[in-house]
């Protein structure tokens, strides 16, 4: 009992310093992006400690984390990013000892992991940013990838809850263009085509009504085009990692140089990886990954002409079981560390480091 509660302690503690973190970069940029954390201290720290101590959720506290050092990263005086960076890297190595932390489990296999060798080469000047879109199947372990290789490589990290924050911050208008799929990941149950799917469930009016507000466009094209001329309006200004969202056939298609990436494992280490991180029997793990797999493909498909998960479509494509996480993240740094190290904003030590 002691134990337990001296935990929760310490979970709390931990809450508190993610939110005055938070406040502290607020102060030091004035951004009008605002804060992560809104709203009154006791209820943000409250709501912190219960997703810190709820497995499944991990992913949010991992995407606010990422918001947080995102705009960190934009402080003006090197001195005071240095401390806050400082922070928030001892926040996030407490967060991820923590048991059952976002990135807890894996998926390699021991047997693969020994037959891996590195061989790629550069496209990249140093005009532009360092720009990665990453594709995953579920439970492979691509968010944790991700998220990892952006705090690696000290660049900014996207995915389907911080693009979320971000339209809003933009100030998008309130009900309309904005991003309304919830997308989360390989700890999360939704589909990241849920407007893409469910506008067959709207009535003929509400089509009408649609075509109307979004100039023609159904609202599903429009949250699309919308999301995309965003991304490529980042492209010009920062160095990046996108998870999911047709990032590298936007990127292709506006002549955006990238670095795609495809992640993957195989099926029986797909449910294997489920049922550790939503805590669900082998048969409902597998079932789920099926019917996220042709969701995304579906989504993927229709909005690129190309087909989700060909490894033509990818620059790179990597078995995870062959890998691990920590593998994966190294193997992806390895490949910039050999081709990329001129590219703007990105440092050899950072890649190295």
């Amino acid at each position: 009992m002691q134990k337990e509660q001296n935990n929760e302690a310490f979970v709390r503690e931990l809450a508190e310093c993610i939110y005055d973190l938070d406040a502290e970069v607020y102060s030091q940029i004035g951004s009008s992006l605002g804060r992560v954390f809104n709203r009154d201290r006791e209820r943000c720290v409250r709501e912190l400690t219960e997703l810190l101590t709820t497995r499944p959720q991990g992913h949010l506290v991992r995407s606010e984390l990422a918001l947080i050092a995102n705009m960190a990263r934009t402080i003006p005086d090197r001195a005071e990013k240095k401390l806050v960076m400082t922070e928030y890297n001892r926040i996030l190595t407490e967060v991820m000892k923590l048991p059952g932390n976002f990135v807890s489990g894996d998926v390699i296999d021991p047997e693969l992991a020994k037959l891996n060798v590195l061989n790629l080469q550069n496209r990249f000047s140093e005009n532009d940013h360092l720009i990665i879109c990453i594709s995953w199947g579920y439970a492979s372990g691509g968010v944790d990838v991700g998220f990892k290789l952006a705090d690696k490589l000290k660049i900014n990290y996207y995915d389907e809850e911080i693009f979320q924050a971000v339209l809003k911050r933009l100030e998008a208008e309130k009900g309309t263009v904005q991003d309304s799929v919830h997308y989360t990941g390989d700890l999360g149950l939704n589909s990241p085509t849920s407007v893409f799917e469910s506008a067959s469930n709207l009535t003929l009016r509400q089509h009408f009504r649609e075509f109307s507000r979004y100039h023609g466009l159904s609202k599903r094209d429009a949250v699309f085009f919308n999301q995309s001329d965003l991304l490529c309006d980042m492209a010009k200004k920062e160095d990046f990692i996108i998870m999911g969202r047709c990032g590298n056939a936007i990127m292709t298609n506006n002549q955006i140089p990238h670095i795609s990436i495809y992640i993957t494992a195989p099926f029986e280490q797909r449910v294997r990886h489920a049922c550790e991180i939503n805590n669900i029997q082998a048969g409902k793990a597998s079932r789920l990954i099926k019917r996220l797999d042709r969701k995304h493909a579906r989504y993927y498909n229709f909005y690129t002409s190309r087909k989700w998960g060909h490894a033509n479509n990818y620059d790179l494509c990597i078995n995870t079981a062959s890998y691990g996480i920590d593998g994966t993240v190294d193997f992806i740094l390895r490949m910039i560390d050999r081709g990329h190290i001129g590219i703007r904003g990105v440092k050899a030590q950072d890649v190295k480091a």
